[in-house]
């Protein structure tokens, strides 16, 4: 799974050898921080004020506001979630890639890690699959990060608009680090909520880790996007990986006044899309979908395409076939067109690192990238057996014609096909049953 980071609050922990035991707070909305092993008072307050500044950047960016999120994200200590974090020794495009496993209970690692925790970056927590639990700290080589908490800017904001409320049942599907589980278990307390991930090894590490702050929520081990109908209905549905479409039994799960939360994708990671799923009180479903800058990662089985190194070289160098264009790119911000583009023409990757617009298409080695080439003149040079800057042109087209939609209308159709439709319904795609497709 790839999302969500966290921590909470709700008891005074302290570690034996072979157990651990919480003490749970009287109130459990006003926890304490409870001490790790060997972990003095000054490197409570030290996280107790990396936490603050945290928090403090994620309201100056705009990505947190006033109520009850900021309020779990002020007490939660992420050290006591992730006691245990990677962190990257090598360079973006070195192979094999080299990690370091830093453990809070190494007074050498301690200042690293908490570094790591509250700078808002996502923070990688599983290596390959591997057992969370009982893990030796230090290097690892080669792999990949089968877990990861992501950003706070992410995380915040999607639990602001989840409006998590107290006494709700909340099925948190992606359990990651147990951040959301942490933050739903804090507002709404832990009777009502589910942390649902596929990997066993992470289940058990968030049982753990919520325990030692108080909090004993139902950790399972399922196919997220089957949900987890036994505890049943929910007025909340977090999903912290991507999917191609909505699933069914998310929707059925999801109780009347209810809202459910998940990022659409295609095999493209560059314009993710967000889902937002409302059931309302007499029973019927409404969805939109937003065309989004940031979405989480995909989801077990779900390969994503990217541009290697090489790739990125080739486009950025000479070569190609170079023409004169009156007709200007698209800009960054018209992410309702990105996001169209990305089901009309599926299989192309935005180089975001690159000085002028590039986008690639892995599969079959096309590419193109635009430069400005005076006042309303561009130089658009291209190469492969699909022409991008034309998919490009014809999505634009069709986008404005539509009224330049960033939000669209979402349809769950009696064939169980879904559809995204502009609101003058001029520019419509189906989603993707799973492993196909062209948008129609």
């Amino acid at each position: 799974m790839p999302c969500d980071q966290g921590a909470e609050l709700g008891g005074s922990c302290c570690r034996t050898t072979d157990s651990l035991e919480c003490t749970v707070l009287t109130d459990p909305t006003v926890p304490a921080t409870p001490l790790l092993p060997s972990q003095s008072a000054a490197d409570v307050s030290g996280a107790a004020m990396a936490r603050a500044a945290m928090v403090a950047r994620l309201e100056e960016s705009g990505d947190l506001g006033p109520g009850p999120v900021r309020e779990a994200l002020l007490a939660l200590p992420r050290e006591v979630l992730m006691p245990e974090a990677y962190v990257r020794r090598s360079a973006p495009d070195e192979t094999p890639p080299r990690w370091d496993l830093l453990d809070f209970s190494r007074p050498g690692d301690r200042d690293e890690l908490l570094e790591r925790l509250y700078s808002g970056d996502s923070v990688a927590i599983q290596h390959g699959g591997e057992p969370i639990l009982g893990r030796v700290p230090g290097p690892r080589r080669g792999g990949v990060m089968t877990a990861m908490s992501s950003t706070m800017g992410l995380t915040a904001g999607l639990l602001q608009l989840l409006d998590p409320r107290p006494g709700q049942c909340v099925l948190d599907v992606g359990s990651g680090a147990g951040v959301t589980a942490a933050v739903v278990c804090f507002v709404c307390g832990d009777a009502g909520v589910v942390t649902l991930d596929i990997d066993p090894h992470v289940t058990a590490a968030v049982r753990e880790r919520l325990s030692a702050l108080g909090y004993r929520p139902a950790a399972v081990t399922g196919d997220g996007t089957a949900g987890w109908a036994d505890a049943g209905p929910y007025d909340r549905i977090f999903v912290s990986f991507a999917v191609r479409r909505v699933p069914q039994a998310l929707v059925e799960q999801l109780a009347p006044g209810g809202r459910a939360l998940m990022t659409l994708g295609t095999s493209s990671p560059s314009w993710p899309g967000l889902a937002v799923v409302e059931r309302r009180p007499g029973g019927a479903v409404e969805a939109e979908l937003r065309a989004v800058e940031f979405g989480h990662r995909a989801g077990a089985g779900f390969d994503r395409l990217f541009l290697s190194a090489e790739f990125r070289a080739t486009i950025t160098a000479d070569g190609g076939r170079t023409q004169r264009s009156r007709l200007a790119p698209p800009q960054d911000t018209d992410r309702g067109m990105w996001l169209a583009l990305d089901h009309f023409y599926p299989g192309l990757v935005r180089d975001f690192g690159a000085e002028n617009l590039a986008v690639g298409a892995p599969e079959c080695g096309s590419w193109m990238r635009v430069k400005e080439a005076g006042y309303r003149r561009w130089d658009v040079t291209t190469c492969g057996p699909r022409d991008i800057w034309a998919e490009i042109q014809d999505v634009v087209g069709r986008w404005r014609a539509a009224g330049e939609p960033g939000v669209y209308r979402l349809h769950f159709d009696a064939d169980g096909s879904q559809r995204a439709t502009s609101p003058n319904s001029a520019l419509t795609w189906q989603l993707f049953p799973s492993d196909t497709g062209v948008a129609r």
